[in-house]
Formats: C-alpha cells, structure tokens, sequence
C-alpha cells in the first residue's frame, strides 16, 4: 500500500521517514498547502511524491491510507474527508477539538470498516509498554496514585493551551496503564502572556480510591517528563529524560501493622530495593506506524484506536469546562 502523510511541519517529517521503512509500504505520498515545505520534502526524501491538493490525494486509488499530521482545528474536517473516501485514517494528538467529533469519526470508521487510529506515541515506548506488562502481571498491586509532570519553557502555542498541547500524552499514557474509566475531571490555571493557559493542574478521578494528577507547564526553566506510580506491593518512576534507566522500580510502601479501630491504625514503612528492568529502547514512532499499517492488513483493532483518542479528548474537554469555572470538578457520566 501508499500511505498519504497530510502535512509536513515539526512532525511530518518524522512520519515520512518512518513509513518509508515499515514493511508492506511501497511508497509515501505527501500533502501540504504550502509549495515550499513540499520542495524541502522532496530534496529530504528522494522517492517522496507530493500533491498540491488534498482531493488528489484522496482521489488515488493506490493510497490505501491516509496520516494527517496539521493542526488540531483541522483535524475533524480533513479526517472526515478520508473516511469518506475510504481511506484509513491516522491522526496526531490530540485526535479532535471535542468528543463529539471524536464520536462521529469512530462511527463513519465502523460503519466504513476502516482503521481509525491516533498517533499517542508513548504508548509504543518500551518504557511504557515494560511498566504495562508489570502492571498486568500483578506486580505492583493495587494502582493508588499516578503523578505526572510535564513541564518546560515554551513552545507557547497561539491557538491552544498548555492542557491540550502537553497533556494528551500523560492521559493517554494513564488510560493504557490504569484501564479504568474515570467518572471526574478537575483543573485549575493561568494565563500570563496572553488568552492561553500557560499552567495547569487537572485531577482526574476513579470510582476507587485511585487519583491522578498532572501538572504541565510552558514555562519551567527545566524540563521535567517524569511519572510516579503507587502501587499497593511496588511504586514506579517512569523519567523519559533518564539516557538509559528510563523505569526504576522501588519495593517501597506502607503496610498496616495493627488496626485497633478505625480511629487508631498502626503503619510501618516498608523500604526494599530498588531496580531498573530492562526495556526496548527501539523507537516508538516506527512501532505506531507498523502497528497501524498491520491493523489495515489485518484487519483487527490497533492499540491506540479512535476510541483510546475519544477518551483523552473528553477528559480535556472536561478539564476546559472546570478551568472556566474555576477548578470545580466535572462528571464525565461514563
């Protein structure tokens, strides 16, 4: 098959080259609206082919698929486009402006028998992938808290805020990890510069006693990517800024020693070892792409499908509604 990669920005590019080296790919066909990024894409990819209209690409019999990687106000529209034209849809981050978009897009893909995916690369790094195979195994126990924090100076965005240009990938992240339908979303922020958000803090929380918290910010004289996870036998802290030991796991907790009542209860503090498992250190972007490539093939669902991208939407939706009313918490009527 030819894959049709809409765009050709900061993260085009990266599509192009990864396509071009997934197997059953035989070629990559690039749309952009401007004629100058599509001259540097031909002289950075020798065998690319560019269009200079989206409709012809669409047209193409040979484009079985289509990655649209522009800004999010234009994803709906583009993405519709290619459903109905039969074409498999990928999507950047985040997947729509709203769950209602999202929704119709998950429909016209099931109802078309298309694959409609979003490209949440994290969840293909091995980092992630290693702390889901422990979680799955019942190695950490029960989940009790998951902390994230994704922080740096700039890039300040002009048509969006920092909740919805940092956080979709920590909630995504979250919803592969924890496999739990939250039922509340809360946020608070500032703006400093200009009508963006430029900080935030949003809870998100579970039927159970579970808590997730994230903090993303545009303007941290570092940069921070890191997530902790509480678990009932061990914790996990997940630093993507670590070269090497990405996921270190602590045998650290709290075990209850004597519940007299359930006004006096006796804690002891449990501190054990701590080690950094082994992980795949393979990029993630080529596993998103031969993963949505296979799903076409194969026919079957892939990992971070429209669905998965659906929930992260509306928990941002959710999270722009309790930022307007000043942090107070949102039902999400799962």
């Amino acid at each position: 098959m030819k894959i049709g990669v809409v765009g050709f920005g900061y993260w085009g590019p990266n599509l192009v080259r990864n396509f071009q080296s997934t197997p059953s790919v035989d070629g990559v066909v690039c749309f952009d609206t401007s004629e100058k990024r599509l001259q540097v894409a031909k002289q950075k990819f020798a065998s690319l082919e560019t269009v200079t209209r989206y409709e012809d690409l669409l047209r193409r019999d040979d484009v079985e698929a289509i990655a649209i990687a522009t800004p999010v106000s234009t994803h709906f529209s583009l993405g519709m486009k290619a459903l109905e034209a039969d074409k498999h849809v990928l999507l950047e981050k985040p997947m729509a402006e709203s769950g209602a978009q999202c929704e119709q897009m998950v429909d016209l893909a099931a109802k078309k028998k298309l694959v409609l995916m979003v490209d949440h690369t994290f969840i293909y790094t091995g980092a992630v992938r290693k702390i889901k195979d422990m979680i799955a195994e019942g190695r950490l126990g029960e989940i009790m808290y998951f902390d994230s924090v994704r922080v740096n100076l700039g890039l300040f965005q002009h048509d969006t805020n920092v909740l919805w240009d940092l956080a979709p990938h920590d909630l995504s992240i979250m919803d592969y990890l924890i496999g739990q339908d939250p039922i509340g979303v809360s946020a608070i922020g500032a703006k400093h510069f200009n009508d963006m958000e430029d900080i935030a803090y949003l809870t998100v929380r579970y039927n159970s006693q579970l808590l997730a918290h994230f903090h993303v910010n545009w303007m941290s004289p570092v940069k921070v990517r890191k997530i902790l996870i509480g678990g009932s036998k061990l914790m996990v802290v997940y630093d993507d800024m670590e070269p090497s030991e990405k996921v270190k796991v602590y045998d650290k907790g709290v075990d209850i020693k004597e519940r007299e009542s359930i006004y006096k209860v006796l804690v002891q503090y449990r501190t054990g070892d701590m080690w950094a498992p082994k992980i795949d250190l393979g990029e993630a972007l080529s596993l998103m792409c031969n993963d949505f490539v296979d799903a076409i093939k194969n026919g079957r669902r892939p990992t971070t499908d429209g669905r998965a991208g659906m929930k992260v939407v509306r928990i941002l939706e959710a999270a722009q509604q309790s930022l307007r009313a000043g942090g107070t918490m949102v039902n999400l009527g799962q």
